[in-house]
């Protein structure tokens, strides 16, 4: 049985947690026959989300960590007109208002969301205060207070709108949550609102024409095998340029030595011996360092 290396961009279904979507993948592979191979996320979706959920494989859960920092995709609709404790549709209505904002005014206020923004998180997040999960805290029924954060929001476009509502695409950077993001946009048009729809339609490199739903994942991976469902481990660094390196260079990082001597600029690499990647790099005044390890 041949390791599984890469990763399987599922379209994470409604109502399954990002966990449960790991699971359900893990299940998938092992009832077809190819064992128990290491597994993990690039990115927490929650459960009333759907869209990309990045499974790293094996040695490609060392960049499930690069995943968590990558610029993310989503769609999603304000239902205007009625706030609620989870900023979603799973929470309590805490406050109405009979304000419909027009197209036009949505279009105006955009702006003001575009670019780096603070926003505070939801009180219903994973966010820890004094090592508690925010949600549990808030379920509890305790007031919760969260830190303004910092993040990109690099763009917005209106997709749709009807009195009641606006469906409106964004591409965000790492940490932004987009209940947040709607909520403030409900309150800069003088009213209130909560997400009813939220789909992720990228995640770093990763786009919905690449992700499998379960029962598609299920039925690709029997035959001929998994191959045809999985992704390079290489797929998701297609940001990060190559380094080729010969068999001795190759043997010293596998080893996590340094090398030194190496023309190219300054920056971070895959270093590849052929079509096999061994590492990945960063080269600081003509040093060669290991960031990652791949052992593929």
């Amino acid at each position: 049985m041949t390791d599984l290396h890469g990763w399987i961009i599922l379209d994470k279904p409604l109502g399954l947690s990002s966990a449960q979507g790991v699971a359900a993948v893990k299940r998938i592979l092992r009832q077809a026959g190819h064992g128990k191979p290491k597994i993990g996320h690039g990115g927490t979706l929650d459960p009333l989300a759907t869209g990309v959920l990045p499974i790293a494989l094996g040695e490609a859960t060392k960049l499930a960590g690069r995943m968590l920092d990558a610029t993310k995709g989503y769609d999603f609709t304000i239902s205007w007109g009625s706030a609620t404790s989870t900023e979603d549709a799973e929470g309590e209505v805490i406050a109405t208002s009979a304000v419909r904002p027009t197209p036009e005014a949505l279009q105006a206020i955009l702006p003001q969301f575009t670019g780096p923004i603070a926003q505070v998180p939801p009180a219903y997040s994973a966010l820890k205060v004094d090592g508690v999960r925010a949600y549990a805290l808030a379920r509890a029924g305790e007031t919760v207070e969260l830190a303004t954060r910092h993040v990109t929001v690099h763009s917005l476009t209106v997709l749709a709108t009807t009195p009641d509502s606006a469906t409106i695409s964004a591409s965000v950077s790492k940490g932004t949550y987009i209940r947040s993001l709607a909520r403030d946009i409900a309150l800069a048009l003088g009213t209130v609102g909560h997400v009813t729809m939220l789909r992720r339609t990228k995640a770093g490199p990763f786009g919905l024409d690449q992700a499998l739903s379960l029962d598609n994942l299920a039925l690709l991976v029997q035959d001929p095998g998994p191959e045809q469902v999985i992704l390079p481990l290489m797929a998701g660094l297609d940001d990060i340029p190559a380094l080729a390196i010969d068999p001795d260079q190759a043997a010293a990082l596998k080893q996590g030595r340094l090398l030194t001597g190496h023309p190219a600029a300054p920056g971070t690499y895959l270093a590849c011996l052929g079509p096999v990647p061994v590492a990945l790099v960063e080269i600081d005044q003509n040093q060669v360092r290991v960031l990652r390890g791949f052992n593929v």
